[in-house]
C-alpha cells in the first residue's frame, strides 16, 4: 500500500484536540455524583427499578448507554493498520509489554498493599474485594479513544498510536477475560466465567464489528461524511457516560456519605500505577533508542484505561451498589487531569529524553 493510500486510510482516526467536554470531564464526573446521590436520595424507587431491569444479569439500560459510550470510540479504529506494526517493532513491544505484563499484574499488586493492608482501616470490609476487583479490572484494558487527543497533545506519531490501539483491540478481544479471572483469582475473589465472558462479548466483541461495518460503510461515502458522523456522535458518548455515572452514584450515595474518603483512598492506587507504568514505558523507550514521537505515546497508552470498559464489566459482574462499580468510575473522576499531567511531564523531558537515546 503507498503512503498517500495510507493517510488517507488514517486521517479519519485523528483527533483534532481535546474537546470541551473531555476537557474538563472530572468536572462532569464530580456534577454527576452530586446529582445521583441527590436523585438516589429523593427517587429511591426510579433507580430501583431501573436496576431491576436485567436480563441474564446484564442490565439493559447501562448496556444500551455503553454502547452508545463505546461505538463512536471504536468507530476511529482502523484495524487495517495492523500490517504497519512492524514500522514501530520497539515501541509496540515496550507498549505490549507495560499494557499486558506489567499495568494488571502492578495495580493487582497496589491494590493488595493500600486496599487490603495500608488504608484497609478506614475502608468497609465488607467492600473491600470488591474494591479489588474493580481496581484490576480498570487496569486490564488499556485505553482506546482518548490517547489519539493525549498522542497528538505530546506530537506523537500517529499512525505508531493508530497501529498500537488497533493491535491493543484486538488482544482485548481474547486477553481480557483470560487476566482479569487470573487476577481475580489470585485475589481470592469469586468470578463466574459465564458472566465475564458474556461482558467481553456485550462491551467488546459485539461493538467491535458494529463499529467496523458502520464505519466500512460511511468511508464508502467518502471521508468528509465519515468525520462528520463521527464528530456528531462524540457529543452522545460523553453524555452516555455521565448518565451512566448519575445511576451508578444514585447506587453509591449512602455509601459515599457514610465513608467520603472512599474515594480518595481508591484514587491511591490508580494514581501510583500511572505513574509507574508512564515512566517505566518512557524510560524502556529512550533506552532502546525509540524516536520521541513515538515514546511519547507510547508511555500515554501505557498509563490509561479503558475505563468504559471497566465500569461496564464491573456492573456486569458485581452490581451497581458494589465497590467494584465505585472503584472504576473514581478512574473516570482521575482520567482526564492525571493524563494531562503526563502529557506535560513528556512535552517538557523532550531535550532530556532525544539527549540520551542510543541507537541499537
Amino acid at each position: 500500500m503507498s503512503t498517500s493510500q495510507l493517510a488517507r486510510n488514517r486521517a479519519p482516526t485523528a483527533a483534532p484536540a481535546i474537546g470541551f467536554f473531555e476537557r474538563f470531564l472530572t468536572v462532569w464526573v464530580g456534577l454527576c455524583i452530586v446529582a445521583g446521590i441527590a436523585l438516589g436520595q429523593l427517587m429511591p424507587g426510579v433507580f430501583r427499578t431501573v436496576a431491576s431491569l436485567e436480563i441474564a444479569k446484564v442490565n439493559i439500560p447501562v448496556g444500551l448507554l455503553i454502547w452508545i459510550m463505546i461505538i463512536p470510540m471504536l468507530l476511529k479504529i482502523d484495524f487495517a493498520a495492523l500490517g504497519q506494526v512492524k514500522a514501530h517493532a520497539r515501541g509496540i513491544g515496550v507498549t505490549l509489554f507495560i499494557n499486558w505484563a506489567v499495568k494488571p499484574f502492578s495495580m493487582a499488586l497496589l491494590a493488595w498493599i493500600f486496599v487490603r493492608q495500608l488504608l484497609a482501616p478506614w475502608l468497609p470490609a465488607e467492600q473491600i474485594d470488591s474494591y479489588v476487583a474493580g481496581l484490576i479490572l480498570l487496569a486490564a484494558a488499556p485505553c482506546t479513544a482518548m490517547v489519539f487527543v493525549w498522542s497528538q497533545l505530546c506530537k506523537g506519531d500517529p499512525y505508531f498510536t493508530l497501529s498500537q490501539v488497533a493491535l491493543n483491540d484486538a488482544i482485548m478481544v481474547v486477553a481480557f477475560a483470560p487476566i482479569v479471572a487470573l487476577l481475580l483469582g489470585l485475589s481470592s475473589i469469586a468470578v463466574p466465567w459465564d458472566t465475564l465472558l458474556t461482558s467481553v462479548g456485550l462491551y467488546i466483541v459485539v461493538p467491535v464489528v458494529i463499529a467496523q461495518a458502520w464505519r466500512r460503510a460511511l468511508l464508502r461515502r467518502g471521508v468528509a461524511r465519515f468525520q462528520a458522523v463521527v464528530g456528531r456522535l462524540g457529543p452522545f458518548s460523553i453524555a452516555a457516560l455521565l448518565l451512566t455515572l448519575v445511576l451508578l452514584f444514585a447506587f453509591q450515595g449512602e455509601q459515599i456519605i457514610r465513608q467520603p474518603l472512599v474515594i480518595a483512598i481508591l484514587a491511591v492506587p490508580i494514581l501510583l500505577q500511572v505513574v509507574l507504568n508512564s515512566g517505566l514505558a518512557y524510560w524502556l523507550n529512550r533506552k532502546m533508542g525509540v524516536q520521541f514521537c513515538v515514546a511519547g505515546p507510547s508511555a500515554l497508552i501505557g498509563a490509561s484505561n479503558f475505563f468504559e470498559l471497566a465500569v461496564a464489566t464491573a456492573i456486569s459482574l458485581f452490581g451497581f451498589q458494589s465497590g467494584a462499580a465505585l472503584a472504576t468510575v473514581v478512574g473516570v473522576l482521575i482520567e482526564v487531569p492525571v493524563m494531562l499531567a503526563v502529557v506535560g511531564v513528556v512535552n517538557r523531558s523532550q531535550g532530556w529524553y532525544e539527549a540520551g537515546i542510543k541507537t541499537p
